[in-house]
């Protein structure tokens, strides 16, 4: 649980190695608001100890979902940088697969599917 906690208080969407910091400074709060709500999803689930694949998986859509008023707004680095947070709350608990989420958040189509 230490893990979610440290996630939440990280500053997210700021300048790093590979990420030059968000695109309009005026989202960050609005972007990272809805990020550390997805790391609540996540911390409930884990919190019950019998959590499955399916269900984490049914909580990224949930939290990708949240941003779908301010898609048009999100630039492309922006976008995979939500990702990368959805990645790092995944390996907290374990989870190999975001189940198509994640390729359909960034390119509007599931790659896995055939």
């Amino acid at each position: 649980m230490d893990k979610f906690d440290k996630f939440k208080k990280k500053e997210k969407f700021v300048e790093e190695k590979s990420y030059p910091g968000i695109a309009d400074p005026i989202m960050r709060p609005v972007l990272t608001e809805k990020i550390n709500k997805a790391a609540d999803d996540f911390q409930t689930l884990a919190k019950t100890n019998h959590a499955t694949d399916k269900d984490y998986q049914d909580k990224i859509k949930i939290g990708l979902d949240r941003f779908a008023d301010i898609y048009i707004n999100i630039d492309t680095e922006d976008r995979e940088r939500i990702c990368f947070y959805f990645e790092e709350l995944m390996d907290i608990v374990g989870l190999e697969s975001s189940g198509g989420h994640l390729n359909n958040f960034m390119y509007g189509f599931d790659s896995n599917e055939k």
